[in-house]
């Protein structure tokens, strides 16, 4: 089985040799950079699996390779960052990251989410499209269009926001408590975690319900989890 590439960006060297090491030894081919413009050069040219990248970069900040990134790859994107206010996180995810850990961290968790963002969304049960008023949702082809007055428009997840909207998907129409969903996700030491399916929710609305605010098919059952509201209901 052919190991996973890892791209570590961060303009602290003892950051870098120490994730160089650590994931080194749990199988993955690292490539590492020390600044943004490196960053975004070498995910050209090496084509990694994640993107392991610190904000707080020179030459290119952290949000700026995000944003660079994203015009030509979906590849998961792991913020690890001292930035700790929720302001920074929400941009560095508005910005097309797919999930965010802020240092100091504790490797285990990491590495926990590096599996989570790698790891194939599970099969299941759901069809192979689905319509959310004017959005379509292909399952199969992974990719969603939402019908406009000027013409079809392409909506782009974050493998994240795949996993969640694939898990409520196949389980159309009943509750998926918070637990499932970060567990399945995250895997089961983060089933408190419960922050991050805010976060992604919210991000899942503004991309696909037609008024963010008042979902009409990505629905909170409070203090419970979600649910997809199909239109047969």
């Amino acid at each position: 089985m052919t190991a996973l590439t890892v791209l570590v960006a961060d303009d602290d060297p003892q950051m870098l040799r120490a994730l160089r090491i650590t994931l080194t030894a749990r199988g993955y081919t690292v490539v590492t950079a020390a600044n943004g413009a490196q960053a975004v050069n070498a995910a050209i040219e090496h084509k990694p699996d994640l993107l392991m990248l610190d904000l707080g970069m020179p030459e290119l900040d952290g949000v700026d390779v995000i944003q660079a990134i994203r015009g030509w790859s979906t590849m998961p994107i792991l913020v690890v960052s001292g930035r700790t206010g929720a302001a920074d996180k929400v941009e560095a995810l508005d910005a097309g990251a797919d999930d965010y850990v802020t240092k100091p961290f504790v490797i285990d968790e990491v590495l926990a989410r590096i599996r989570a963002l790698t790891r194939r969304a599970p099969g299941g049960d759901a069809p192979a499209v689905v319509t959310m008023g004017k959005v379509t949702v292909d399952l199969a082809a992974r990719s969603i269009v939402r019908a406009t007055a000027s013409g079809p428009e392409y909506v782009r997840l974050t493998p994240t926001e795949w996993q969640m909207l694939e898990v409520l998907l196949r389980n159309a129409g009943t509750l998926v408590t918070r637990q499932t969903l970060l567990k399945e996700i995250w895997g089961s030491e983060h089933v408190t975690d419960t922050g991050y399916l805010r976060l992604y929710m919210a991000q899942l609305r503004k991309k696909l319900e037609e008024v963010p605010s008042e979902p009409r098919y990505l629905i909170t059952d409070a203090g419970m989890g979600y649910r997809f509201r199909p239109d047969s209901e």
